[in-house]
């Protein structure tokens, strides 16, 4: 017989993604629904709240209010990075004091709120961070049981086929680049570069990509005033699984660049970034990493680098280079993602009750079902498949010769 549980949390950690907001909602919806009795709180900004000792309630009103925040982006009780191992970066912020361990300080803190179940939204970091809380509480006898949701754009955990928010961020990167490829006509010889989140996984650049191009097929235009399908469409896809030949790229794009005016590029913000830094490094420059060790990319800057080069081979006369990851990460979840959430959530409270642990999602060993996938097997950093039937598809279309260097399949 499962235990009791009386108390359940929430935190959302990481970088936004069109899930979070979405996701509390539908837990609270579904406690309400199958657990009444249970109280409910949401520790503020992550991590860091649940450190500081910082929570909100969920009142009453909140609870018949609930699915108003599946309507809405971001986070209602707000996100931070923070790695509970990293106990300098964690004393550098004044979380814990030198001598505290923030994984000890963390489960204190549960104790003393009198968390049962702590439900942990966010991306690979987020979740192995609860992993790690996970693993310390069991060792050090804490009941406590932590249930994890799979948000990230990159659409990168093992082993979760699906994850929630993915699949808007795409469909919003769409709409931004709908609008900033018009800036082709802005200038002659433009070189418009659409830079995409993913750090080590290009799925989200191949679905923005797809998606756009589906949103181009539905349109009308007037070839005979320059209003031309071939103007507003994707020239190159790069993204982290392949390398970018920059000299025969130029070629391959110079012909459209004097046929078209203007060409348009999508690339991965993780694409060609070790090459980059080891550019960077030569030049005596160091780049800063975050808590988890990752290099900052808003410091190597893809989208930059690859205007840059290409921009100079192409003799563009202006190159611009836009980026559309704070647009798409920001946006509430679509209908595709809505139906998702709500069915990962169901089955987060089910195991929350049933004290459960793991990170619940489409399990890609398990035909997709969705289930608690055990901590152990979370990791991050799942590459996009580039010999996908669909993606070479469409680098066939626009010309764009096969990736050259292959990875393990996504």
């Amino acid at each position: 017989m499962s235990e009791k549980t009386k108390k359940v949390a929430f935190l959302t950690a990481g970088g936004l993604a069109p899930c979070l907001s979405s996701s509390i909602g539908y837990l609270i919806d579904e406690y309400t629904k199958k657990a009444p009795d249970v109280e409910m709180i949401g520790y503020v900004n992550g991590y860091m709240g649940l450190l500081k000792g910082e929570s909100i309630p969920v009142t009453p009103e909140v609870r018949k209010k609930a699915l108003l925040l599946t309507r809405h982006g971001g986070s209602p009780i707000g996100n931070s990075r923070v790695k509970l191992t990293n106990v300098k970066d964690c004393v550098r912020r004044g979380l814990v004091k030198p001598d505290e361990d923030p994984l000890k300080v963390a489960a204190d803190q549960l104790v003393k709120d009198g968390v049962d179940v702590l439900h942990t939204i966010g991306g690979d970091d987020t979740n192995t961070t609860a992993a790690d809380l996970a693993r310390y509480l069991a060792k050090n006898n804490y009941s406590l049981t932590v249930v994890g949701l799979p948000k990230t754009i990159d659409n990168d955990v093992y082993p979760i086929k699906q994850s929630l928010g993915a699949w808007t961020a795409a469909e919003e990167g769409a709409k931004f680049f709908m609008n900033v490829v018009k800036e082709n006509s802005a200038n002659p010889r433009s070189l418009i570069v659409h830079e995409v989140m993913g750090r080590n996984c290009g799925w989200l650049t191949y679905k923005t990509a797809q998606c756009y191009r589906k949103m181009l097929s539905k349109m009308e235009f007037l070839p005979e005033f320059m209003l031309t399908r071939e103007r507003q469409d994707v020239h190159a896809v790069y993204v982290p699984e392949s390398k970018i030949d920059f000299h025969s790229e130029a070629a391959r794009l110079s012909k459209i660049m004097d046929k078209c005016d203007c060409v348009n590029v999508f690339v991965s913000e993780g694409a060609g970034v070790k090459e980059i830094i080891r550019e960077m490094q030569k030049r005596g420059e160091t780049v800063p990493c975050d808590a988890f060790g990752h290099p900052r990319l808003d410091k190597v800057n893809v989208g930059q680098y690859v205007a840059k080069r290409l921009g100079e081979l192409l003799k563009a006369e202006k190159t611009q280079v836009f980026k559309s990851g704070y647009f798409a990460r920001s946006a509430a979840p679509n209908v595709k993602d809505r139906k998702l959430i709500a069915k990962c959530a169901r089955k987060a409270v089910e195991c929350a009750l049933q004290r459960v642990s793991g990170v619940v999602g489409p399990d890609e060993n398990d035909n997709s079902r969705i289930k608690a996938c055990d901590f152990e097997r979370i990791k991050g950093g799942k590459p996009f498949n580039v010999r996908k039937g669909s993606f070479r598809a469409m680098l066939e279309e626009i010309g764009q010769p096969r990736p050259r260097k292959k990875r393990t399949a996504k």
